[in-house]
């Protein structure tokens, strides 16, 4: 599994916890920035990720800002994409099991390094459960909306 993960300013302290756990659990990654703490715009990233995951350079994604919210509004208007927001490895489970979500989103501001190396751990080893009213479910989200 390959993992994008990618960023504000806000959230670039977290993430550099995140990537020291991945790198020592053997998880490969690739780094879509920010590169500094130095204030910037955390759309910038979103796309990053969700464009790398859309085509097939990475598997699943992690984005961090100050609360979460903007990274993964700005990630979910790509279709394909389904980031969720977590707080806490319930959600994290269950949004991997029922929405078979491509992303994981949090706020650095929100959610400290232990739980959320807690919530990626469960994230990335979370499968699918592939359960037939999850996969229309999901249909109907990827379907146009009107």
């Amino acid at each position: 599994m390959k993992v994008a993960l990618g960023c504000d300013h806000g959230g670039y302290g977290l993430m550099q916890e995140i990537k020291a756990w991945l790198e020592s659990k053997g998880i490969e990654y690739v780094d879509f920035g920010t590169d500094s703490p130095e204030a910037t715009d955390y759309a910038i990233y979103a796309k990053r990720v969700a464009k790398a995951i859309l085509a097939g350079e990475c598997d699943r994604g992690i984005l961090i800002c100050g609360t979460g919210i903007g990274i993964s509004i700005t990630a979910n208007k790509f279709k394909g994409i389904r980031a969720a927001l977590c707080s806490d490895c319930f959600s994290a489970q269950a949004t991997r099991e029922h929405n078979d979500a491509n992303i994981v989103a949090f706020g650095a501001r929100v959610v400290g390094p232990g739980l959320a190396i807690k919530i990626v751990d469960t994230f990335l080893h979370t499968e699918f459960s592939g359960a037939e009213r999850h996969v229309r479910r999901i249909a109907q989200i990827e379907s146009d909306m009107e």
